[in-house]
């Protein structure tokens, strides 16, 4: 089995941004992104650090307003704002979920869709909807497409099983690949036979967020497996795949950790680099 590793992938998207955030510098502009994060969940802590390597190391800035667990919808919302109304700040992305006392929906539709860099709102959904090539898609699901270009996977008339139809991901993932001309089949809680649905996939793209449920009964010769999972179980970090069983069956997978994970991060540089670009050409005219 051959193992598609994030990590070039990642250092591939980071080297063609070099260039583009080296002209940025000479107009005295620095690619900026503002994380507004309420609490301290250790996975939130965890994303920052990363974003914060992957931004400081090629030059692009990083700035982080916490809030307090007990933030108010008003605090929370005036966080927003505030990146939204700063003409140094080039992408937001609010974590979540937010606390349930929190309008999420609220919060993440104050985000200028030219700052949504993480395909957080309604307008941007639409725009992934309708196949608009300046929408920017959800980070992770868009990393997702950039492996299997990376990798070289056919993805024109193949077949492609998503497991999992969150908003984040398994939605807008599956209107990347119908824009990649897959045919594409999502998976839920209510499906009759997901075994089933996943055996016949030319593609497994797993993000439904359980520890190792695409197991060997899920899988055949010759697939490939993209899995967008991160679980913490009594073994340690593992996706939604089983991997072990995997490796003996199919013919290329995604390691977790080491793989869809480098790459979010790396999409999320790109669009944060891309809003820069098109603020400083609307500031030139």
């Amino acid at each position: 089995m051959t193992e598609l590793k994030g990590a070039p992938v990642a250092k591939k998207i980071t080297e063609r941004l070099a260039p583009k955030i080296a002209e940025l510098a000479a107009m005295g502009i620095k690619p900026k992104l503002a994380i507004i994060r309420v609490g301290a969940r250790e996975d939130d802590i965890a994303y920052e650090r990363s974003i914060i390597k992957r931004f400081t190391s090629v030059g692009a800035e990083v700035e982080v307003k916490a809030l307090d667990a007990k933030a108010t919808q008003a605090e929370t919302e005036s966080a927003v704002k505030a990146a939204a109304d700063d003409r140094t700040t080039h992408g937001i992305l609010v974590f979540s979920p937010l606390p349930k006392k929190i309008d999420a929906d609220a919060v993440r539709n104050l985000i200028p869709p030219e700052k949504d860099v993480d395909g957080m709102t309604d307008a941007s959904a639409a725009g992934i909807f309708r196949g608009d090539k300046n929408a920017f898609a959800p980070c992770t699901a868009q990393a997702v497409t950039e492996i299997l270009r990376a990798y070289d996977v056919e993805t024109a008339g193949k077949k492609v099983t998503i497991v999992g139809r969150s908003n984040v991901v398994g939605k807008p993932l599956a209107m990347l690949l119908l824009g990649m001309n897959a045919t594409v089949t999502v998976c839920h809680t209510k499906t009759a036979d997901p075994a089933a649905e996943c055996r016949c996939a030319d593609i497994i793209a797993a993000c439904a967020g359980k520890a190792r449920m695409i197991g060997a009964e899920c899988l055949r010769e010759g697939q490939i497996v993209i899995d967008v999972g991160i679980n913490v179980d009594e073994n340690g970090i593992c996706g939604d795949v089983d991997y072990f069983a995997a490796q003996n069956i199919v013919a290329a997978a995604t390691p977790v950790p080491g793989g869809v994970g480098a790459v979010t991060t790396a999409v999320l540089l790109e669009h944060t680099v891309k809003s820069a670009i098109e603020a400083a050409s609307a500031k030139a005219f």
